[in-house]
């Protein structure tokens, strides 16, 4: 397994590759990670996955600074999948200048959900995955970029990009991995005290449930929407939660659905100082 600090030394691991097949990460790696490691490896000929904490989707008052670390782990578990390439720039070198030149995304899709709480996330989450992309694809004819659907808003947003810059990279959706009690697992799941782990599952059972309300309000869920997802927000906050949003939308452009459309279920909520996300196709 080749590790590549800088752009040239990425390009140089590279330079034979037609096709390479990439997992963009912050490291920390758990299961979830591993398994788009995994489903990307037979879709190109070098399986690249890189580990970057990246300072421009973070708020200030965000963990940018705490993020969990775990490079020894993660280059074990890189190598244990079958890794070709883990690129890891230093934050010197994939940002050598001030990042003056942002991509920002539609804002229709941007700045509602996670875009609404986290003002300008995904204007750094566009920019460093167009960083990225632009390290690994550039000069290849084609491309793979495996994303993991835990982060339901976030694909939506990179597919948008890809389709509206004309990359020659497919992005594959992977559905979230789950524990055995069915949380969803997320690097941010270790900042999680043994009870509020216990307790975490709850909003994957909200959001459940909110899910089988919009489906049994059929066609009349347009005009019952706004009850049900305030009744699924109250219910967690009863529990000791503070919810963001707990919400029924369209699955296309995450808009408010009207009848016969395919649904998604989202949630964002903070137990304790955790901050946890989740969704459910419906």
């Amino acid at each position: 397994m080749i590790i590549a600090r800088s752009i040239d030394e990425l390009r140089q691991a590279l330079s034979a590759s037609q096709r390479p097949a990439f997992v963009p990460t912050m490291g920390n790696l758990h299961a979830g990670h591993i398994k788009l490691v995994e489903l990307a490896k037979p879709q190109g000929d070098c399986t690249v996955t890189s580990i970057f904490v990246n300072r421009l989707q973070f708020l200030p008052h965000e963990d940018f600074d705490s993020y969990p670390r775990t490079w020894e782990a993660d280059c074990a578990k890189l190598q244990a999948a079958g890794c070709d390439v883990v690129f890891a720039p230093r934050e010197t070198d994939l940002y050598p200048e001030a990042q003056t030149v942002k991509v920002h995304a539609d804002p229709a899709l941007a700045d509602i959900l996670e875009g609404h709480f986290r003002p300008g996330f995904f204007t750094g989450v566009s920019t460093v995955v167009m960083k990225l992309f632009m390290s690994v694809f550039a000069g290849k004819a084609q491309g793979v970029a495996v994303f993991g659907k835990k982060d339901y808003q976030q694909l939506m947003v990179i597919r948008q990009m890809v389709r509206q810059f004309a990359l020659p990279i497919t992005v594959l959706g992977v559905d979230t991995c789950r524990a055995e009690d069915g949380l969803a697992l997320s690097s941010r799941n270790g900042y999680l005290s043994e009870a509020e782990r216990a307790e975490a599952l709850q909003l994957s059972l909200a959001l459940r449930e909110l899910g089988r309300d919009a489906v049994a309000a059929a066609d009349a869920l347009a005009a019952h929407l706004p009850a049900l997802e305030a009744k699924a927000m109250e219910g967690l906050r009863q529990r000791g939660w503070h919810p963001d949003y707990l919400t029924v939308r369209r699955r296309h452009d995450l808009q408010t659905p009207q009848a016969g459309d395919p649904l998604v279920v989202l949630g964002a909520a903070k137990l304790g100082a955790t901050r946890l996300i989740d969704n459910f196709e419906i």
